[in-house]
């Protein structure tokens, strides 16, 4: 094959990829009423293939949908090396995005790092800065993958039923959460993430293959070969509850 041959076909990949990634996002910015005309999203960049992507896809979208809306990308740079923040200043200067990057530095207490704390501080940090920026919307990267791990856990571990829910207010509606990657595959994302040779990096948590969504993950890896439909099925089992099947218990 010629080189000008897989430079084609590399393009039509990438094109494709990034039209079902743009339709399944469009479709959960829609129905949930995500975002509206006139405002500024602060788009919350890990470095991970996922973040990337959805400023990718967001970006994307702003030249051809109805609504106006203008895109900030913060980064909370907490156990990653400069070297990775390095990088992920140089791709948002090259892509000309308008961006922040916070440098996080906490206190080193090996009994404090487990996944809520960080992800807690993080979190903090990033509502702030969004704040300051005068964003009252966060889009976050979060699949229907990472959304369904989610709903089991919820399930396995904490004996609830409940989700991480695409829309979300907070503090009383001054922050709102956006997820349109709600009903995008991880498979997808990670195609595409390859395809355009996001500069993306792994958790360097030393937790992170071992915390409770791994778990989840394989689970779920494993259903999916009797029922391929298996995440599908469990996202849309929260919006058909038969409420004269559960229980009431006074």
């Amino acid at each position: 094959m010629s080189i000008a041959r897989a430079a084609k076909n590399r393009q039509l990949e990438k094109d494709k990829l990034q039209f079902y990634l743009s339709k399944k996002a469009g479709k959960a910015l829609f129905d949930y009423k995500m975002i509206v005309d006139g405002e500024r999203i602060a788009v919350g960049v890990s470095g991970g293939k996922d973040s990337l992507s959805l400023l990718k896809i967001l970006e994307f979208r702003r030249h051809f949908v109805p609504i106006k809306y203008d895109l900030v990308a913060v980064h909370v740079n907490m156990w990653d090396t400069a070297k990775q923040a390095r990088i992920l200043e140089d791709y948002f200067k090259k892509n000309n995005y308008e961006y922040k990057i916070i440098k996080l530095r906490l206190e080193n207490d090996e009994k404090n790092k487990n996944c809520f704390w960080c992800s807690w501080n993080r979190r903090k940090a990033l509502f702030e800065e969004a704040a300051s920026l005068g964003c009252k919307k966060i889009a976050l990267g979060h699949h229907l993958d990472d959304i369904t791990e989610s709903i089991l856990m919820n399930l396995f571990f904490n004996g609830e039923i409940s989700a991480m829910v695409p829309k979300q207010e907070l503090f009383k509606g001054a922050i709102t959460l956006i997820r349109p990657f709600a009903y995008v595959e991880e498979s997808l994302i990670s195609r595409f993430s390859k395809v355009l040779k996001l500069p993306s990096w792994h958790c360097s948590c030393a937790h992170a293959d071992t915390n409770k969504r791994e778990l989840m993950k394989r689970i779920i890896g494993l259903l999916e070969k009797t029922c391929p439909e298996i995440r599908t099925n469990i996202y849309r089992s929260l919006t058909r509850v038969k409420k004269d099947y559960l229980l009431n218990v006074k």
